[in-house]
């Protein structure tokens, strides 16, 4: 009998799982019946953009949480496709922080060039997983969003690929009800247009908060203030952008702050984080964890202890994404398919373990890029994915955070080379912070009577990223 795949999700996690088995595929392999289910009208996942806050048109949570204006803020050397590089897809050097539609058309072309569209149901949303012990089989419930019709598909295998950044962690503050103003989760924040000349708070102290901030600034905003429950963030930041401890509550429109400091603001996001949550999954099957490198309960970062036949892709906080997804898509397909032999639990625990107590040792972000590469290193060496210089990608993302702390306006204004082909990026038409057209077309081909002429005159004045030597 032919092994039953099905797959949850065709986010760049899931295109990964479709590529993996389209790799064996096309090395001969008899590879399993696979269907996939994704309840947006198109794949990408996070990448795959909507203007929509709360519910898309079939009435579903929206997935993404990306938003107009959006460009990497890590370098996309780090994030590379091994089988798959930025030359051979837009056929010349570009920069490396592109805005969301370019990565969002690089991780399109790599699935549409290796025609794994076909196992993929669009406009599908899983509902319910039950598992059956006896006859080791996951029956999966799908709603059909276009007709409203309801299915049942059995598999000998399920993969998760959900993500794990679009159900929002919304804490509550003393007197937030009473504020005036605007307030939502960066989840629904779709752009700081609306911000400009406004004063914003931000309640966090990560990536969202960091980001969210500077495009407020660029777009205008009188100023920014982010709000750290453990530590501020530390960059140096422009003047009208500032740190404040917790917020410990609000009265009207002015909001009362740990170190005694009081301030007025027209709107409030709060930045703090995303919740795993699996709607369509019993208790039993359902990873319950923090945002961290190594999350408790999955060997390898992929596969569910309690249930060898069930496993998670992009379950981790991440530094390394698109070609992590691959490792562990890659992983999953030889251990499905028998060419990985797991071991026994306790031997499973013990590595899990062993994992876990290194993650608990880890004191700085150098450290936690280390442990991420190892891991990746782990999960390469036991597949036929390409292999790749993993030193230096964590290298670069040390690069990257160093960069961030000499400049956070203008970090992505600088250039790297690629670990896969050794091309050295291109340097943008238009610094970061006067790009204010962020579609592929300007991107591209920018426009002779918009380019930014400071950053052109200044072009031989930019110094090369230390890891090209």
């Amino acid at each position: 009998m032919t092994l039953r795949v099905g797959i949850i999700g065709a986010g760049p996690s899931g295109m990964a799982q479709l590529r993996a088995f389209e790799s064996a595929r096309a090395q001969g392999a008899e590879i399993p019946e696979i269907i996939c289910f994704e309840k947006q009208a198109e794949w990408g996942g996070q990448w795959n953009h909507s203007w929509r806050m709360g519910l898309d048109g079939s009435g579903e949570p929206v997935h993404s949480s990306m938003y107009r204006h959006l460009w990497s803020n890590g370098p996309k050397e780090c994030l590379e496709f091994a089988d798959y590089s930025f030359d051979e897809h837009f056929g010349r050097p570009i920069s490396s922080y592109p805005p969301r539609e370019v990565l969002f058309d690089y991780i399109k072309g790599r699935v549409e060039k290796s025609d794994v569209r076909k196992y993929v149901r669009f406009n599908t949303t899983a509902r319910w997983v039950d598992y059956n012990e006896g006859t080791e089989e996951f029956t999966v419930v799908v709603e059909d969003l276009t007709s409203g019709e309801t299915e049942t598909h059995v598999f000998d295998k399920l993969v998760v690929s959900v993500g794990h950044f679009s159900v929002p962690n919304v804490p509550e503050f003393e007197g937030i009800n009473s504020f005036p103003g605007e307030v939502m989760h960066a989840h629904d924040f779709r752009g700081a247009e609306r911000f400009a000349g406004k004063n914003l708070l931000l309640i966090g102290s990560s990536y969202s908060a960091e980001d969210i901030g500077m495009q407020a600034h660029k777009m205008g905003a009188a100023s920014v203030t982010m709000s750290y429950r453990s530590a501020p963030m530390g960059f140096d930041w422009p003047g009208t952008t500032r740190e404040r401890p917790l917020v410990n509550r609000f009265e009207g429109s002015t909001a009362h702050f740990a170190d005694g400091t009081i301030v007025e603001f027209d709107a409030v996001i709060l930045c703090t984080g995303y919740l795993h949550k699996y709607p369509f999954l019993p208790s039993n099957m359902s990873l319950k964890s923090k945002n961290v490198l190594y999350p408790g309960n999955l060997y390898k970062g992929v596969i569910w202890q309690q249930n060898t036949n069930l496993f998670y892709l992009g379950a981790q906080d991440q530094y390394y994404t698109f070609n992590m997804f691959d490792a562990q898509a890659w992983f999953a397909r030889d251990v499905m398919m028998g060419g990985i032999v797991l071991p026994p639990l306790a031997q499973r625990n013990a590595d899990i373990d062993a994992w876990l107590n290194r993650q608990a040792a880890l004191e700085s972000h150098n450290a936690e890029a280390d442990f991420q590469t190892d891991y990746l290193r782990e999960l390469i060496s036991a597949t036929d994915y390409p292999e790749f210089d993993l030193d230096t990608v964590s290298e670069l993302f040390k690069e990257w955070m160093r960069d961030k702390d000499a400049d956070i306006l203008g970090y992505r204004d600088n250039v790297h080379r690629s670990v896969m082909t050794g091309t050295m990026a291109s340097r943008h038409h238009t610094r970061w912070i006067n790009a204010m057209d962020d579609s592929m077309e300007r991107y591209l081909n920018g426009d002779s009577q918009n380019v930014d002429t400071n950053a052109m005159a200044t072009l031989s004045g930019f110094g090369q990223s230390p890891l090209i030597a």
